[in-house]
């Protein structure tokens, strides 16, 4: 789950010159000494941010004792993190600090739930790019927290064909012949599809990854059963609309993965909060 330090450090940076501006108000009449924090866990859930949070310590003179690791559980009533510093540094830090942790923590937790439904069937959870502008790297690394898998990161690292792609393409063999030669050799090709007849012209043309788009479970099956008696070699991944009441009966259908958005965009925050000793 590791973030690069650099990445880290910015998102800091840019998240407390958001709140802090040009200095926290308090501090000017605040008599400055070394004080004991901690957070506290005010409802139940599994845990992220930490590597976000840690990156703090090459801000500021800080120290940080855990209690909780990324993706573990915790309940109401725990102590997350115990906080060393000045009195200024962690008044001011306290919001920007518990906001990581909540909005990590949120989609963790949602993340933990949907994940829990489809591991007997041996099915990955995969998020999308429905990610808040600027904070996908952050989101998708709370995904990672909760026991999901990454989609790709953006439109450079696998090329995904979706129906408004598809509606620009002539000849879609063709298109994947050519396009084989123009993509870096490792990268992986998906096709969405919203029926059999595109399934079987996507399996023809040499795909890598089918998208069951939005299909109703009868045809996921057939789908499975097609790819598994001729393209084994073939990922299948289904999509569009699933919600936490279907996710275990589209698992079941032995497609290899499934994709939620809502994981992200409708995950909630848990409740936490930082006291001082």
């Amino acid at each position: 789950m590791r973030v690069k330090d650099w990445q880290r450090v910015e998102f800091i940076q840019n998240a407390l010159k958001e709140d802090i501006g040009r200095g926290d108000l308090f501090s000017r009449i605040l008599d400055s000494k070394r004080i004991e924090a901690y957070i506290l866990a005010k409802s139940s859930g599994v845990f992220g941010g930490r590597e976000y949070i840690e990156a703090f310590k090459s801000l500021f003179d800080i120290e940080l004792e855990w209690k909780v690791k990324d993706g573990e559980e915790f309940i109401f009533g725990d102590t997350l993190l115990i906080l060393r510093g000045d009195s200024q540094d962690l008044l001011s830090l306290e919001r920007t600090i518990l906001d990581i942790a909540l909005h990590a923590s949120g989609i963790a937790t949602m993340t933990k739930i949907y994940v829990k439904k489809i591991e007997p069937y041996g099915v990955k959870l995969l998020d999308t790019r429905k990610t808040r502008p600027a904070l996908r790297e952050f989101e998708k690394y709370a995904v990672r927290c909760g026991g999901g898998l990454n989609h790709r990161m953006g439109l450079d690292d696998a090329l995904m064909l979706k129906d408004t792609h598809l509606k620009t393409i002539n000849n879609l063999k063709s298109f994947i012949k050519e396009i084989r030669s123009k993509i870096p050799f490792t990268t992986k090709i998906e096709i969405e599809c919203e029926d059999l007849e595109m399934v079987k012209e996507a399996f023809e043309a040499g795909v890598d990854i089918v998208m069951c788009d939005n299909m109703p479970l009868d045809k996921i099956r057939e789908v499975v059963a097609l790819r598994n008696s001729y393209y084994p070699h073939i990922l299948l991944e289904a999509s569009g609309n699933i919600t936490l009441d279907t996710i275990e009966e589209v698992a079941k259908t032995g497609i290899d993965a499934i994709s939620s958005g809502s994981i992200i965009h409708q995950a909630t925050w848990i409740d936490l909060s930082m006291k001082v000793k």
